[in-house]
């Protein structure tokens, strides 16, 4: 399986959600979708959003509770291995999500950077569809799999073998609790 991904990680730090995650902020600029600083354009980060992203607006960058949204990224496992479209997996998901709006969880083909595209014809798990009138315990878990596990097709993003994937973890409205650390999000880990 050929991997195609910037690997921003050993580069820019301040990517990283949680130190013991292998989450990312997709945004390497807070509050500046023109990647300004310091009298000069930051071209490292730039080049970063649009190998992955089509367009930027100022409120897709904001960190500050109650406005805009936030984006993360995940390409690895849980034990750092980049994420296989052959092997079934799991994203434990703590509820509630600190989403004044609503949240999505999409996965994009690592090659070609877009949606993934199978048989399933979905790519994305979103909090007012798929999961609408599911999400009153303390958790939920998405798969991730060439087939559904037992019992979770609505919660199910089908995969392709052979092809690596990566996800976006997006909040709309995000409270405090998506920047403070007492929510974590789990990381995605292997079944099987």
């Amino acid at each position: 399986m050929h991997q195609h991904r910037q690997s921003p990680r050993t580069r820019f730090t301040v990517r990283v959600v949680w130190s013991d995650r292998q989450w990312e902020w997709v945004t390497l600029r807070p509050e500046n979708a023109n990647f300004e600083v310091d009298g000069h354009i930051d071209v490292d980060a730039r080049e970063t959003w649009f190998y992955q992203a089509i367009a930027s607006s100022p409120v897709m960058f904001r960190r500050q509770a109650g406005t805009g949204s936030l984006y993360w990224f995940v390409a690895r496992d849980a034990t750092g291995a980049y994420l296989d479209g052959g092997r079934s997996y799991r994203l434990r998901v703590p509820l509630p999500v600190p989403a004044g709006l609503f949240w999505s969880l999409t996965v994009y083909d690592a090659e070609t950077r877009s949606q993934i595209d199978t048989d399933q014809g979905a790519a994305a798990v979103r909090s007012l569809f798929e999961l609408d009138g599911t999400l009153d315990g303390d958790q939920v878990d998405i798969a991730f799999g060439p087939q559904p596990a037992e019992g979770d097709a609505a919660a199910w993003v089908q995969t392709i073998p052979g092809r690596g994937w990566f996800a976006y973890f997006r909040i709309y409205g995000p409270t405090v609790a998506a920047f403070d650390d007492s929510w974590i999000l789990d990381d995605v880990t292997a079944i099987g």
